[in-house]
């Protein structure tokens, strides 16, 4: 049984890539900077902010970048322009644990960017146990030891969990940590062909799909990431 799926944030749970491609540049502006392209921002999405940025916009301050930051992503939110996570969503992970199942995230972010996800009025209270992220994990995907610290404060074995994401280096620690993967391509940034095939379960063309996924993993007994998906919404 799959009793714990461990959810990636950006993109997969909501969908982020195009809001933090202007929130970013916003802050580049403030900083008199020219903005950066959009293939440069999809290049590196998935990495963590202050990694990519360089790669981003070469030659930024990044200090100057990270004081910026705050204030203009707590504008973001405010205004209902990022980190919007849509009802089916919800009702997804509602369902999941209705079945009784754990829910988990586990982000590239830094720990000050999801605090709000994490805050006790938040959709999500009532729905996930808790969240890894940069500031209570020691490693960064794709490294697979990213899920070291979830894995030793849970209990779970990594036969028991699955982990949702949208991006390469998502499934890349997946497969490496012994978990089976999902890809979520619902955001149209990542084509399934961009995923190395051995680390990808099932895809899934929606969020929501991820329920009648894991209970075809089951049914098939499979709690290892060695079969491959090559379309939306299939599994092998």
């Amino acid at each position: 049984m799959i009793r714990a799926v461990i959810v990636d944030v950006d993109d997969t749970l909501s969908l982020t890539e195009a809001a933090s491609y202007d929130l970013e540049n916003e802050v580049l502006a403030l900083m008199g900077r020219a903005p950066m392209t959009r293939q440069a921002h999809l290049a590196t999405w998935g990495e963590p902010l202050l990694d990519a940025m360089p790669h981003r916009s070469p030659g930024v301050d990044l200090g100057r970048f990270a004081e910026l930051f705050p204030a203009a992503n707590r504008r973001y939110l405010a205004e209902g322009r990022l980190d919007v996570i849509p009802p089916e969503n919800l009702a997804a992970l509602d369902a999941l644990v209705e079945g009784g199942r754990t829910v988990l995230l586990l982000t590239s972010r830094a720990e000050a960017e999801v605090l709000h996800l994490l805050a006790p009025d938040h959709a999500l209270a009532s729905r996930v146990t808790g969240a890894y992220h940069q500031g209570n994990t020691r490693f960064r995907k794709p490294d697979p030891r990213v899920f070291d610290e979830l894995l030793a404060e849970t209990g779970f074995h990594p036969g028991e969990c699955v982990y949702v994401g949208d991006s390469p280096g998502d499934a890349v620690a997946a497969g490496g940590a012994g978990m089976a993967f999902i890809a979520c391509l619902q955001s149209g940034v990542r084509r399934l062909d961009e995923f190395e095939a051995a680390h990808v379960t099932a895809a899934v063309g929606t969020f929501p799909e991820i329920i009648s996924a894991i209970r075809a993993l089951e049914e098939r007994g499979e709690d290892q990431p060695e079969n491959h998906a090559e379309g939306g919404a299939q599994q092998r």
